[in-house]
C-alpha cells in the first residue's frame, strides 16, 4: 500500500521466508551505462561498512571497471545539508528542527504525524543535494545512479527523476560486480581512481547515529543535538514536539534504521554494527578551516500526506487486540513478526482493514496448537507424539484408554512417570534412528490386535504414532464396510474387464464374418450378370 509505506524494510527483514523481496533496478543503470551519456556513481557513506577491507580506490577502480565516467561521495550532499542547516537556523533561534536526510522518517511523519511537520528543516536530503551539486558541476546532461543500504530512496528516484536516473542498493552492486567478476579486493588501483570532484569530510559520519551531530558541531553554536534510531524511538520522540517552546535550537536527527545507514535493510556485509561504526567514524576525514559553500539553493518543501490515518482510542484498540488473543498488556509482545514496530500498530492496522489477524505469528501458533489439540481430541483412534528420550510430548484420550498405565507393561515399553508407559518402544526406537516410518502394522497387545503406524516428525527427534484396536467391534464394523466396498470395486473391475474383453471379442467376431460375407458377393454379383446377358 504505497500510500501507507514508508519503505523502511522492517517487513523484508522480518519474513522468515523471504517472501518480500526489494524492487531491482540493476537493468536501468546499465541501460544508463550503455547509453553513451555520462553516469556518475553517487556512493553512500555507509559504503565503507558494507566493503570491510576494501580502500575506497579499488571500489573506485572497480566502478569504473562497470562502466561509470565518475565516482563521487554522497557526504559531499550531507555536508552541504549541515552548512544550509546551520544558516537557516540562524533566522530561528528558539525552536526545534527535525532533519530531513532520512527519507523514511520524512514520509512517517507526513502520513502519521502530520502534526510535526512544520518542524521538518525545508531542506534537500543528502542525496538530492548531492545530485544537484554534480548537475550544477558537470552539467545536466549526465545521469546520476545512487548506490546505498536504503530502500526508501527508490521512491525518491521514482518522484524525482530529474535529480536521480536510478537508486541501486548495495546488494544490487554486490550482485553486479560478481556477475563480471569484478572482486575489488585483489584490486591494484591507480591515480585515477579518485572521488571527484572531491573527498568528503565529516559528512561520511551522517551513515552513524548521531553522525549528524558530530559534523554539524564545529559550525553550530547554541544548539542541542539529540539522535534517535529506528521507528519505534522516533515515534516515542515526536511525541508533544509541536507543544515545545524551548528558549534556543534543539535539533533532532532521526533515523528509520537502529543505528542509522551502517544498519540499513540493504547494508549485506556480515561484520557487527559496533566494527561497521567504527570503520566509518575511521575513515571519516576532520573538516578543514574553510566554510561550505552555501550558495547552491536546496530548499525543499515536504507535503503532508492528504489522507492521514484515523486514530483510535484505547477501547478499540484493546477489542483489536483480543481479535488476536492479546488479553492484557502483559500479552503485547511487540516481537515485529508481523511487520509492525509494535503489537498496538498492528491493532491500529487490523481496525483500518489493512492487516489479518494471520499476520500475528503468536497468534497463528496459538490457534494452530488449539487445531492440533482439537483434531487429537476427536480422532477416533489413540494418538501419542514422542521425543527422542521416548517421552511423551503430547497424546489424546484414547490413547490413555487404550493403554492405560494400571494394565501390564507390553514388552518392549518405556516408562514416564507423568503419563505412564509407552508401549512398544523398541518400535519408537527404531523409528527414531532409522526415520523409516512403520505404516499400519498389526500387533498383539494382550487380548487385542493393535493396528499400528509410527512416524517422523521431526528426524531423530519426534515421532508420533496412530494406533486401532481392531478387535473393537466399532473398527471390526468400519473394518467389513470397508473391506466390503473393496470387494465391490475389484467386482466393478472384473465386470467392466469382462465387459471390454467381450465387447472386443464381438467386435473381431463382427469383422470375420462381415470378411466372409464379402468373399462371397463378386462372384453372386458376376452369375447374376451372367443371367442379365442370357435375357438379353
Amino acid at each position: 500500500m504505497p500510500g501507507l509505506c514508508v519503505m523502511c524494510g522492517s517487513c523484508v527483514q522480518a519474513c522468515p521466508n523471504h517472501a518480500i523481496q526489494v524492487r531491482r533496478d540493476l537493468s536501468i543503470a546499465q541501460a544508463l551505462i550503455t547509453s553513451g551519456r555520462n553516469v556518475i556513481a553517487s556512493l553512500d557513506p555507509s559504503f565503507v561498512a558494507q566493503f570491510p577491507g576494501v580502500r575506497p580506490a579499488q571500489l573506485i577502480h572497480a566502478l569504473h571497471a562497470l562502466g561509470f565516467f565518475a565516482v563521487s561521495e554522497t557526504a559531499l550532499g550531507a555536508e552541504l545539508v549541515s552548512a544550509t542547516i546551520a544558516t537557516l537556523m540562524e533566522t530561528q533561534p528558539a525552536r526545534v528542527w527535525i532533519s530531513s536526510a532520512c527519507p523514511s522518517v520524512v514520509d512517517f511523519i507526513a502520513m502519521y504525524h502530520p502534526e510535526c511537520q512544520s518542524q521538518v528543516v525545508n531542506v534537500m536530503s543528502p542525496l538530492f543535494a548531492h545530485c544537484k551539486m554534480l548537475r550544477s558541476h558537470y552539467g545536466e546532461t549526465i545521469a546520476i545512479v545512487s548506490f546505498g543500504p536504503c530502500i526508501a530512496k527508490k521512491k525518491d528516484a521514482d518522484l524525482h527523476p530529474e535529480l536521480v536516473d536510478a537508486v541501486l542498493t548495495f546488494e544490487e552492486l554486490q550482485g553486479w560486480l560478481s556477475a563480471q567478476d569484478i572482486r575489488p579486493k585483489e584490486i591494484t588501483e591507480t591515480a585515477l581512481d579518485v572521488f571527484e570532484p572531491n573527498e568528503a569530510q565529516e559528512g561520511t559520519l551522517f551513515a552513524v547515529e548521531g553522525g549528524m551531530a558530530a559534523a554539524s558541531n564545529p559550525i553550530a553554536s547554541g544548539l542541542d543535538f539529540m539522535s534517535f534510531s529506528g521507528l519505534a524511538n522516533v515515534e516515542l520522540a515526536l511525541k508533544d514536539i509541536p507543544e515545545w517552546k524551548p528558549d534556543h535550537n534543539i535539533f533532532l536527527e532521526m533515523t528509520a534504521c537502529a543505528g542509522s545507514c551502517i544498519n540499513g535493510p540493504m547494508l549485506t556485509s556480515g561484520s557487527s554494527v559496533a566494527r561497521r561504526r567504527y570503520d566509518v567514524i575511521q575513515y571519516a576525514k576532520p573538516r578543514g578551516e574553510e566554510s561550505r559553500d552555501t550558495t547552491l539553493d536546496i530548499g525543499w518543501h515536504y507535503a503532508v500526506s492528504p489522507t492521514p490515518p484515523k486514530k483510535y482510542g484505547e477501547l478499540p484498540l484493546r477489542e483489536a487486540l483480543r481479535w488476536v488473543g492479546q488479553y492484557s498488556v502483559e500479552d503485547e509482545l511487540d516481537c515485529g513478526g508481523c511487520g509492525y514496530q509494535s503489537c498496538r500498530d498492528f491493532a491500529r492496522a487490523l481496525l483500518a482493514g489493512n492487516a489479518q489477524q494471520m499476520m500475528c505469528a503468536t497468534y497463528t501458533r496459538k490457534l494452530a496448537q488449539k487445531k492440533a489439540n482439537a483434531l487429537l481430541r476427536r480422532m477416533p483412534a489413540a494418538v501419542v507424539i514422542v521425543d527422542e528420550n521416548l517421552k511423551i510430548i503430547e497424546s489424546n484420550l484414547n490413547f490413555s484408554r487404550l493403554f492405560p498405565s494400571e494394565d501390564s507393561e507390553p514388552e518392549g515399553s518405556a516408562a514416564d512417570s507423568d503419563h505412564g508407559a509407552l508401549p512398544f518402544a523398541n518400535l519408537f526406537r527404531r523409528v527414531l534412528e532409522s526415520d523409516e516410518d512403520i505404516v499400519s502394522h498389526d500387533i498383539r497387545f494382550g487380548r487385542r490386535i493393535v493396528n499400528t503406524s509410527i512416524f517422523t516428525i521431526e528426524p531423530n527427534t519426534v515421532v508420533g504414532a496412530i494406533f486401532q484396536d481392531i478387535t473393537e467391534p466399532t473398527f471390526q464394523k468400519e473394518q467389513i464396510i470397508g473391506r466390503a466396498q473393496q470387494v465391490i470395486e475389484q467386482n466393478l473391475k472384473t465386470v467392466q474387464q469382462i465387459a471390454y474383453l467381450l465387447g472386443e471379442n464381438a467386435a473381431d467376431t463382427e469383422v470375420i464374418l462381415s470378411s466372409i460375407v464379402n468373399s462371397f458377393r463378386p462372384e453372386e454379383a458376376d452369375d447374376a450378370e451372367v443371367d442379365d446377358a442370357k435375357r438379353g
